[in-house]
Order: structure tokens, then sequence, then C-alpha cells
């Protein structure tokens, strides 16, 4: 009989519930041989056996288990394995590796595990583990959840995501078993979260493997023509590739230089992606494939370089020294794109031994590779994003978003800045001033108020391009700016300003929150300070609210009503009628300065003198219309009285419309017109009616409806003005 599933299992991949005479038994006596042999060139004894007993514990959990294809599901752990014992992992990684399904498609428990195999090997195979799908809303929902779990242990445990990335490797070898719409969803997965993080870990090799996989499942028929015209174009070409080949191993040598050369193919992801971002066909890729040049030490690497140039011609432009300046994965090398042969160009890359192994193997050359010098910078850089991945779940507000920054921080870097001291900083590319000053430090971004580019003051969104020179300049009380958030480009400054933002909308909220409860509190005939430290206490204990001021803080959000909160506040207590009701209740007072917590709406515009209402709706606060306002129906929330607060002293946003008759400097008579009553003009667009008559849009800054009047009252006495009316929604330009 076959094993029971838990509802719980929820990958594309999972085993049927199939019996076991429907399968052909299949041997997987020479694949576990492989394996064994693989241990034995650099396990000990014990563990290969301790590795061993965690297939058998395996095999049996998963006895008539299979995958999709067919194959016993056992198969697939045993892969995984394999390619980790490639990269020459632990035990304990191996272990968890073959045991990595029992806990979602078994009744193996996460104790049973560290019982039998450690505690270590059970923590990697939990962080590996998907979370039960039925906890969530939706499918999306479930895997950014899953998602952040992979991504935190990872954090805590690179191997984590070693074995991750083994287990998304060899389904994505094995995908042609699943239905098309799955293999399209879990490409796309692949190609923006899993391929991401094997070229953030300076995993090369596997992050092509998993972009041509994915591409292959994602876009089949572009894949199947792509991929016909490279082995066309590769009879075409192998005699201009071998001809370069043999003129750059005969070059080397006369120079005074030992070298590997090694010709290589681009492959169709690669090229496939050139097309798409460039907009070329594909006769016009020429550099479909390249060179690959190991040298012994770092300045043949230069002397190669040197020797190159002088072969063939350079393109200028396409010379990037990675050796000086290291992707932020570590990766070294030179690039360069020469003119071969018949105008055909050359890409060739030129590094060290030590360079190629940690290109090839990125952080698993920690095992694989224990004499590598550049090992200790590549695992410092490795533990410094990994902790970044700490620092962006704190910021973070929810699974989704948390998501998002990881995705703004797997894209590579491309852009290389200069601070003031000369320190370079890698960024993004599209990244710009702000994202460099939260790269700085967190509270040079927040203090943020402008920037000079190579010496010349240049706004805060202007884009970063290689060799800059930026220095931020700051103000004590400055302030995150939300608008930000339109134009930055890394994870840290998006997340940071978010919690910023968030931090204020709390401390506005709150606020708010204690005056919408004052005016519950009044309408029942009780001052606020009438509310002892043991009411709010009691109030706590009953009603599951960690603290008066998060109460407060829900209250102004719109997740509490205030009139309920009232009166669980004064339960068992005798209220007297007063006198004067609407006396008692008051209305809450508006300055137009509250911030995030109050907002006027943009679908009427309200300015001080219009009569006005207030909705509290859910997580955005008070929101302040007209009374006349024919959004109001719509709205769904608690409704408040509100009112302007007397003396204001602040300027508000009008928009009106003036028809006018087409005469020659009429718009400055218009504006001169608005200039007399000492009013601003924040912008203006014009739309012709006829030949005979314009429509001006206007949006003024009034400081109230009266001083709105006066400006009215003087565009009228303008000849040429036909027709004027307010507009309450905002004007398109």
């Amino acid at each position: 009989m076959a094993a029971v599933i838990p509802s719980s299992a929820s990958s594309a991949f999972d085993p049927p519930i199939i019996p076991d005479d429907m399968h052909p038994p299949v041997d997987l006596t020479e694949g576990i041989g492989r394996f064994r042999t693989k241990l034995a060139t650099y396990l000990k004894e014990e563990d290969i056996e301790r590795v061993c007993a965690a297939y058998q514990f395996s095999a049996d959990a998963h006895r008539g288990q299979f995958r999709i294809s067919g194959d016993p599901y056992v198969s697939h752990p045993l892969a995984v394995a394999e390619t980790l014992a490639d990269w020459h992992l632990d035990a304990q990684a191996l272990s968890a590796a073959l045991l990595h399904d029992v806990v979602e498609d078994t009744f193996i428990s996460k104790a049973d595990i560290a019982e039998r195999f450690g505690k270590t090997t059970a923590e990697l195979v939990d962080g590996v583990s998907k979370l039960d799908r039925l906890e969530h809303q939706s499918y999306e929902e479930a895997q950014a959840e899953n998602y952040r779990k992979m991504l935190l242990a990872m954090a805590r445990d690179v191997r984590v995501i070693l074995i991750k990335l083994a287990d998304r490797l060899h389904n994505m070898r094995t995908l042609d078993a699943v239905r098309p719409e799955k293999r399209r969803r879990i490409a796309r997965e692949t190609l923006e979260i899993y391929a991401p993080i094997a070229n953030r870990l300076g995993l090369n090799p596997l992050c092509r493997e998993l972009q041509e996989l994915a591409f292959r499942h994602m876009h089949p028929i572009r894949y199947r023509v792509l991929d016909k015209a490279v082995k066309a174009a590769r009879g075409n070409r192998r005699e201009v590739v071998g001809k370069i080949l043999h003129a750059i191993e005969k070059h080397l040598p006369e120079c005074g230089i030992e070298a590997r050369v090694r010709g290589r193919e681009k492959n169709l992801y690669s090229i496939y992606r050139k097309m798409r971002d460039k907009h070329l066909s594909f006769s016009q890729v020429l550099d479909i494939y390249g060179f690959r040049i190991i040298v012994k030490d770092v300045p043949s690497c230069y002397l190669v370089l040197g020797a190159l140039h002088g072969l063939y011609q350079p393109i200028p432009g396409k010379f990037k020294d990675y050796i000086a300046i290291p992707k932020a994965n570590d990766y070294q090398s030179l690039h360069t794109t020469l003119i071969g042969p018949y105008g055909t160009p050359v890409e060739a890359q030129i590094r060290t031994t030590e360079m190629n192994q940690v290109a090839q193997a990125g952080v698993a050359s920690h095992w694989l590779y224990k004499d590598t010098q550049t090992l200790p910078d590549l695992q410092r850089k490795t533990h410094k994003w990994l902790q970044s991945l700490i620092d962006l779940q704190s910021a973070s507000s929810d699974t989704a978003e948390f998501l998002e920054h990881v995705k703004f921080d797997l894209f590579p870097s491309d852009v290389y800045v200069f601070t003031p001291r000369g320190k370079i900083l890698a960024l993004p590319r599209g990244a710009t001033p702000v994202d460099f000053a939260y790269a700085v430090h967190t509270d040079v971004g927040n203090c943020c108020v402008a920037c000079q580019i190579n010496f010349e003051s240049m706004p805060l969104r202007t884009e970063l391009r290689n060799g800059d020179r930026v220095e931020i300049v700051t103000a004590p009380h400055a302030r995150p700016n939300p608008a930000w958030l339109g134009y930055v480009r890394t994870s840290k400054a998006r997340a940071e300003i978010r919690r910023f933002l968030k931090t204020q909308q709390n401390g506005e909220s709150a606020a708010l929150g204690e005056r919408l409860l004052a005016q519950a509190l009044r309408a029942l005939g009780l001052e606020p300070a009438a509310i002892a430290v043991l009411d709010w206490a009691r109030f706590l204990r009953n009603r599951g609210g960690r603290s008066k001021p998060e109460v407060l803080t829900d209250i102004g959000l719109g997740k509490r009503l205030p009139a309920i909160v009232a009166r669980r506040l004064i339960e068992g207590r005798t209220i007297g009628a007063g006198d004067n009701d609407e006396a008692r209740r008051g209305a809450i007072l508006i300055r137009g300065t509250e911030g995030v917590a109050v907002q006027l709406a943009g679908c009427c515009r309200p300015i001080p003198g219009d009569p006005i209402v207030g909705v509290i709706r859910k997580g955005q606060g008070l929101i302040v219309h007209t009374h006349d306002c024919p959004a109001i129906a719509k709205q769904r929330g608690e409704w408040v009285d509100v009112d302007w607060e007397p003396g204001i002293g602040r300027n508000f946003e009008v928009a009106i419309r003036v028809f006018v008759a087409n005469q020659r400097g009429v718009l400055a008579k218009l504006a001169a017109a608005i200039a007399e009553e000492q009013a601003n003009i924040v912008n203006v667009s014009m739309d012709q009616e006829n030949d005979a008559a314009t429509m001006l849009n206007f949006t003024l800054q009034v400081s109230d409806r009266q001083h709105l009047a006066r400006i009215l009252r003087n565009l009228r006495r303008v000849p040429e003005v036909v027709r004027i009316a307010r507009l309450k929604d905002k004007p398109k330009d």
C-alpha cells in the first residue's frame, strides 16, 4: 500500500498516491553505488555510514511513493544529495538532503529526525521544508511565506539554500512530467528567485543551468527556434572560432605567458535576454562564442589583456575590470571584447585558477577547495548579505513586502560609485543618490536633503553611473520623503523608508486615536481624564490589546471603533445624561498638517471654510470630504464629526477651471489677477475648445474659502473671462 500523504504537501512535485503494483520495480543500485564513490573521495568512513543510514531512513519513509514521472520518490532526494556531494558538503548537509521531504510527505516529524540524526540535521530539514498552505489565503501568499522562511533559515545556515538549490535543480531537470501551466509557474519562480540566489552565491554554472531549463519550460517555442538557429550558426562559425583559438594559443607563449585557453558557447537564455533587452534579431547577436583564459597569478591576467589587445582591436567601452572591483558575489575576472577575423566580436574572460574555482563553485568552494586563499573574503561578503536578510525582515511589515525587498536585492550590482573618501560602493543599475545614502548608513539616508555628483549639485532622483563620485548633504531635522519610494532601487533603502513612514504613521495615528476616543467619551458624559489606569488595565486584559498606545493607534487607523472602546473602558459605571449632547460630543478639529493619519480626500479637495465630514477607513485613518462630495455615498467606515480648526495659517491646493475668449495676453491678465490676491500658481494647463475659446486649468494655493472667493472675484473682472468653476477633483496636466 502507498503511504498516505498529508494535505500540507503543496509542491508541484509531490508524489501522487499510487499503489506499488502500478509501477515496475526500479533498480537504484547504480545510483547508490555512484553516490558512495563520491562520498569516499572526501568523507570519513563513519560519516559515510551516517549518510547511508539517512538514505535508508528516507527510503523506508517514502516507500510506496512515486514521482509523477513514475520513478520511486527516493530517487529525488538521492539526486539532490549527489549534487551536494559534487560540492563536497558535509555529512549533516547530505543527511538533510536525503531527508528533506520526509517531514512534508510522511508522518515523520522534526523531533524524530533530531533524535535519530541530530539537532543540526533536523534544523536543516526544517529550513528546507515548506509551510502548510492551508494557513494562508492564496497560493501566492503561501509561496511568499515559504520563501521568507527559507531565506531566513538560509541566513542562519547557508547549507539550507544549497540543499534547496540542488532540490530545485533536480526538479527542473525532471519538469517534463508536470502539467504545462505548472511548468510555466515553476519556471517563473526559478528565474525570479532561485537562479538569482545561485548567482548571488557565486554558483555560476548552477545559475546558468537553472536559467536555461526555466527558459525552455517558460517559452518552449522560442527555445526551440533559438536552439535551431544557434546550431545552424555553430557550423558556419566553427572555422572562425577555431582560427581565433589557434591564434590566441600561439600568441600568448610568444609573449612569455603560460595560460590555458578554452572556447565556450553562450547559453540560449543569455542570447535570448540580449535579444530581448537590446531589441536585436539573432543575426545581430554575433558574440555567441567566447574564450576563457586561465593563468597562474593576477599580474599575468593584465599581461594577457595587453597581449590580446595587441592581437585584436578592442571595442571601446567593452572592458570591465572585476579583479580590481569584484562583484558582490566575489566574482573576479577581466572581461574584454575584441574585433576578430571577418569583423566577428570576440569576448574574452581572463582570470587566475583561484578566481576560476570561486567563479565555478561560489560559496560552495568553502567545502570544495579548502586551500583557496580568497575564501575568507567570500565568506565575509556572503555572511554580510545573509545578515542583511535578517535586517530586511525586521524592516518589512509583511511577508509579501519582505519578498519584494529580496527580489530587488537579488539583481546583480552593475554600478560602482565612490564616496568622498574614495571607498567603492556597488549598487544596482538605476540606483540613485538616495540608494547611495542608505548604503552608507541608515541615518545618512534618513537625513538626506541634497547631493553632489562629481562636485555638481544634482537632483536626488538622478541615476548614478559607473565612476561617479557622490557626496550626500544632510540636515539634522530632515526626514525621508514618501516620493523616494518611486525611484529607489535597493532593498535596504526601500525597507528603511517604509519603516520610517510606518513609525511616523503609527505616531500620528495614536494622536488621532486619542482625539477620537476623547470625542467618544465626551459623548457618554465623561472627560478622558476620568479613565483610570485600572480601567485601561482591565480593557487590555479582556480585549486583547498589548498596550494603550497600540489601542490608540488602532483607533486612528480605523481598526477599532472609538465608541466601542469608550463603552468597554467604562463598563460597570452609571453615566448620567448631560445638558447638551452636542456640546459634549464635540468635533475633531482638522488642522491640515496631521500627516498620514488624517488625509484630505483627493476626490473633493476640501479647504478651510468648506463644510466637511470625516470617515474612518480601516488601515487608512481619517479621510476628510466636503459635505456634498459625490463619493461619500460609496464610503464605508465610521463617520465622525469634524470641523476646521480656527486660524490654521497654511495654504491648501485648490483647482479652478477658467473659460476665456482667445485674446492676446489673456494668460498674463489672469496670472496678474491671481497674484494680486497673494496666491501662488502651482500648475496651469490649457485645452483649446475652438478658435474663439480656450479652457485653462489652474492649481492654486489658498488659505481658505474666503481667499478663493476673492481670487474668483478678481478673475471675473477680466473682460476675456467667460465662465469660472471650481474643480473638486485634481485636473489632468
